[in-house]
């Protein structure tokens, strides 16, 4: 048969603003958060009369399908997520024969494991030489970044740089978790939260009801303000911005209520926390920098009456850095003629400036690029044994194997198929006795891995070369740690590079010791990482190191099609073996219905894929069919039952955030009076039930993002009419590249389908790390 796509005739775009999404960020953002102050309607007039421009001010749109971690949502989740075992007797039975959890988390340990070994690895980067990695960081972070390494080095004593005045006050924080055992699959269990004392909530309470805002946020301003939160809110109520979901409107009539007369739109107290407001929503999006001009502009549209002091009132408060002067330095993007259809998926842009602006960042985004850009150029300019004796087999593979040979940084791009050639390094480096290892993004992505490597014959296949990359940093899987802290091996690929967000980044590259390889493989067409920053992208634009592009194409019905939207085409493809389907539908009641039939009975009957192998993916969570409304019906037609469990029945797939940017799938076994007990591809998780409402959901219906890093047999992708604002050319390729044999498309946007592919790429995300990757350029002498 031929399958393909309708309308394929391009028409005038939708107005993004007006154009309803489902499932875009606002519609899974945490629960607003009512008016606050019994003036809040006078203090919104007075101090915000223009409406204000919310997280759409910084410079770019978050992606269509936010993910999890961003904007916890309590889905189908109720209050009784904190009494699992209580609904029902049956709970503590169900659970009775789940596997024993060991006690220590996978991000217990990985956040104990950064804590430990940055201080090390720091402290041996600090007695070499300084590596000159591009534009540096100006101003107040400038002399910050040479104080901690004065000090970290024994140059300076430490109370060279110590002031008189009062330390700031900070959340308290819980001791580091021991390391566990190598070899050790800890689950991948959420991090306790640090403790809060009973009388830190009483004291942000009272605050908070003597500014009328609700009471109920007073153990989330503790979390975010410390010890000392009630008194730093009755100093300056605008810390309440700190607290996930407030709004700058509810933060104004909090102030207002505190304050009466000396409120007003242009306290600094305000406009400091504007400022760092806007930020952290420019990182949600991924953003480690944004435009000075952008900031002060966003800041004009909440009432600031003088936007520019209140960003160097920022500054000089330490809420934000002053990153570049706005001259004499190009963007992070490629240069003028190179081709941007590789790194970023669109043509390059005409009007882009030749300068860049001026940038604003936080301080923890900008150490972070900092500190990867420095970890890369040290690889880069490392020497590497042993470079002559590599056997290299023939095409893309040899391409890639002679690269690695000679060099510590490799950047490898392909599609699917294209992982055949890491496999290829991999064995080549193992049979040379190397200690070379994967890390991958997901565990299925792992295992698909080791899946290769023994097909090829390679006797470390079942060995542990093959990780996931939270496991290896944690320490539950790979190597282990040298006696310097670094990771015990030779050489390092991970795949799935375009999910590795900057900070990520920075801890992995510090780990790696010198003369180690480290190789970057991954698909740039798929959607960008999770968090902030674009690591791969800049590495590919910046041209630090040699690239590899793979020749290998994906096969089959699916791979031309795929391959096709990677370069903006979107062609009709025979599939004789109903490989491609395509299912049209009139409106989002329709799209659940026939998405349902697919799933229970089309697909397992037609194609014998059975609905537990098949995926549904949709752009957003909310909407009449983003995975909310997907899920609750799939859970009626293939597990039905009463939620006993918080919202959860024994058999429900799920998905499990246990960091944010980070999604496991897995299968609900049972609850008891410690919480929810998953199954998360073989390892038993137990998930705190104090956690269950805002880590779990149903997992039937993922978004792409969720689904990125991940492959299935059959795949039905959900594109309801009002998702057309939402669609554009990364989110189709991801989405339809997770289906291996199969791959339906409920089809309900028309024209905005092959419109999304030929005409929108990706949205760029503003970073440094590209241009503090570019070699400083030397004067030649007069």
């Amino acid at each position: 048969m031929t399958a393909h796509p309708r309308g394929e005739t391009p028409v005038p775009e939708a107005d993004p603003e007006t154009a309803p999404a489902a499932g875009t960020p606002d519609d899974d953002t945490a629960a607003p958060v009512p008016p606050t102050g019994a003036k809040a309607s006078e203090a919104k007039a007075e101090a915000d009369p223009a409406e204000p421009p919310g997280p759409e001010a910084p410079p770019a749109d978050a992606p269509a399908d936010a993910p999890d971690a961003e904007a916890p949502d309590s889905g189908p989740a109720t209050a009784d997520a904190a009494g699992p075992a209580t609904a029902d007797g049956d709970a503590s039975a169900t659970a009775a024969d789940a596997p024993a959890v060991p006690a220590l988390s996978e991000a217990e340990a990985e956040l104990a494991a950064q804590r430990e070994f940055r201080a090390k690895i720091e402290k041996r980067k600090a007695e070499k030489a300084a590596i000159t990695a591009g534009t540096k960081l100006s101003g107040r972070a400038a002399d910050l970044l040479a104080a901690v390494k004065a000090v970290e080095s024994g140059a300076k004593p430490a109370a060279t740089f110590v002031t008189a005045s009062t330390p700031a006050v900070t959340a308290p924080t819980a001791a580091p978790a021991p390391v566990p055992a190598q070899g050790t699959n800890a689950p991948p269990t959420a991090p306790p939260a640090a403790p809060v004392a009973a009388e830190t909530v009483e004291d942000a309470r009272g605050v908070l009801i003597a500014g009328g805002a609700p009471e109920t946020l007073a153990a989330n301003v503790a979390k975010a303000l410390g010890e000392q939160a009630g008194r730093l809110l009755r100093a300056d109520p605008w810390q309440l911005l700190a607290v996930p979901g407030v709004r700058p409107e509810q933060a104004d009539g909090f102030a207002r209520a505190l304050l009466g007369a000396e409120c007003g739109p242009g306290d600094g107290r305000r406009t400091a926390a504007l400022v760092g407001w806007l930020l952290e929503r420019a990182a949600l999006q991924g953003h480690t920098a944004v435009a000075t001009e952008q900031v002060c502009a966003a800041l004009a549209g909440l009432a600031v009456p003088d936007p520019a002091g209140a960003v160097d009132h920022a500054v000089a408060e330490g809420v934000a850095l002053s990153l570049q002067d706005g001259a004499g330095s190009k963007e992070a993007y490629p240069d003028e003629g190179e081709d941007e259809e590789a790194v970023h998926g669109g043509a390059p842009d005409a009007d882009q400036p030749e300068a860049a602006p001026a940038l604003l960042g936080l301080d923890r985004y900008a150490m972070a690029e900092e500190s990867l850009a420095e970890g890369l150029a040290r690889l880069v300019g490392s020497p590497v044994p042993d470079a002559d004796e590599w056997p290299a087999p023939a095409g893309s593979a040899g391409e890639l194997v002679r690269a690695v040979a000679g060099h510590g940084l490799v950047a490898h791009t392909g599609g699917e198929a294209a992982r055949a050639e890491p496999v290829a390094l991999l064995a080549t480096a193992h049979r040379l006795g190397l200690r070379a290892y994967a890390a991958t993004h997901s565990a299925d992505g792992r295992a698909r891995v080791a899946e290769a490597l023994g097909a090829v014959g390679d006797p470390d296949a079942s060995g542990g070369a093959v990780v996931t990359l939270a496991g290896l940093l944690s320490g539950a899987e790979g190597p282990g740690r040298d006696a310097d802290g670094a990771l015990a091996l030779d050489l390092l690929v991970v795949l799935d590079a375009p999910q590795l967000d900057v900070e990520t980044g920075a801890v992995l590259v510090e780990a790696l010791p010198d003369g180690a390889r480290l190789v970057l493989s991954g698909d740039p067409g798929v959607l960008a990482s999770a968090g902030a920053g674009q690591v791969f992208v800049d590495v590919l634009s910046a041209r630090a190191c040699p690239q590899v592009a793979s020749r290998t194409p994906d096969p089959g019905p699916i791979g031309e099609l795929v391959s096709g939207i990677g370069i903006g085409e979107l062609n009709q493809v025979d599939a004789p073996g109903r490989e491609v389907v395509i299912v049209p539908v009139r409106d989002a009641g329709e799209a659940v219905h026939r998405t349902v039939q697919l799933v229970a009975d089309s697909v397992p009957r037609a194609v014998g894929v059975p609905s537990e192998d098949t995926q549904v993916i949709t752009p957003g969570h909310g909407g009449s069919a983003g995975t909310r409304a997907l899920n609750a019906a799939l859970k009626q037609r293939l597990n039905p039952g009463p939620g006993r469990f918080g919202g959860f029945d024994a058999g429900d797939r799920i998905a499990y955030v246990p960091l944010p940017g980070r999604t496991v799938t897995g299968t609900v076994l049972g609850a008891d009076a410690q919480g929810l007990r998953l199954d998360c591809a073989g390892t038993p998780v137990l998930v705190p039930k104090e956690q269950v409402e805002t880590a779990v959901r149903h997992a039937w219906a993922l978004t792409a993002h969720q689904a990125a890093g991940m492959r299935w047999p059959a795949v039905v992708v959900v594109l309801p009419g009002d998702a057309a604002a939402a669609l554009d050319r990364p989110w189709v390729y991801t989405a339809f590249g997770r289906a291996q044999r199969h791959l339906s498309v409920v089809h309900g946007v028309d024209q905005a389908l092959p419109k999304a592919v030929a005409e929108i790429p990706a949205k760029r995300r503003t970073t440094r790390l590209a241009e503090l990757l570019r070699p400083v350029p030397v004067e030649a002498p007069a």
